[in-house]
């Protein structure tokens, strides 16, 4: 009842898994990963311990073709399982056991692995697979998004849509680069889900993007009085206290420029 892509993008040091599925808070199940060690999606009659117990393997420094290997060898439920493994070096691999539900397979490329079971057809797999292809030199995030959408009007699953999620980790890439969850993201009960994954990851990048330095606003003149005025309406001595009650402190370093996107919900917050 699931479809999903589990991906790298070495040069950026991420790894990430997108999934939808008709199935309660597929997030809660499906992906799993860590920086430098890979990346992993276990789904059809899924095996949680296929997350965790993969990880360990993949932290080992074992290929991902060898740990899907020991991990199937190992279940008595592998002709119902599907998995599909990137690992630290963007070696790929998957799994489609003879006993999962048609439409169900899998494909795998540099960097990534596609798979999907109880599908409307292959399409939706090729989509996964040919949209991840085309987009190469884009965020990992965005790709595995546009991959989703694409597998979606593709035909997705053949019972429906409920749930989507999308993990992408990075060392020390997440908030206050104190944590290594870049983006993690889950609708868990959704008519459309894959388009409100979409939305919570514009909102995300909002709160938790950033624009590059160089686009950002020197804080001097009429800017500075503009700002420091709107400030003092909305009750603040400065951008860094407004900030934190806004949500938008991980865009704010100083006070000699001003990223766009938080001038922007400035002026939107200011009566």
């Amino acid at each position: 009842m699931t479809y999903s892509l589990v991906a790298a993008d070495l040069e950026a040091g991420q790894w990430g898994v997108a999934v939808q599925s008709k199935f309660l808070a597929v997030g809660s199940v499906v992906p799993w990963a860590e920086p430098h060690v890979g990346a992993i999606a276990t789904q059809a009659y899924a095996n949680p311990r296929y997350g965790p117990d993969g990880l360990a393997l993949l932290r080992e420094g074992l290929a991902a073709e060898e740990v899907v290997r020991r991990l199937v060898e190992a279940d008595d439920g592998r002709d119902e399982r599907q998995l599909g493994v990137v690992d630290g070096t963007g070696r790929s691999t998957a799994w489609t056991g003879s006993g999962c539900n048609d439409w169900a397979g899998d494909r795998t490329g540099a960097g990534y692995a596609a798979q999907g079971n109880i599908l409307v057809s292959a399409a939706t797999v090729d989509a996964l697979a040919e949209t991840f292809e085309a987009t190469a030199g884009r965020p990992l995030a965005e790709r595995l998004l546009e991959a989703l959408a694409a597998a979606q009007a593709a035909g997705g699953d053949s019972r429906g849509q409920q749930s989507a999620a999308l993990l992408v980790v990075k060392r020390n890439g997440g908030y206050a680069a104190l944590s290594d969850v870049l983006v993690d993201l889950r609708v868990d009960d959704h008519e459309r889900p894959v388009d409100e994954l979409a939305r919570l990851y514009e909102l995300h990048q909002q709160l938790f993007g950033r624009t590059p330095r160089r686009f950002w606003l020197p804080l001097e003149d009429e800017l500075r009085a503009e700002v420091e005025e709107r400030l003092a309406r909305l009750g603040h001595a400065d951008l860094d206290s407004w900030a934190g009650v806004a949500n938008l402190e991980e865009r704010v370093d100083g006070e000699d420029a001003i990223d766009p996107v938080v001038l922007e919900a400035l002026r939107d917050a200011t009566p």
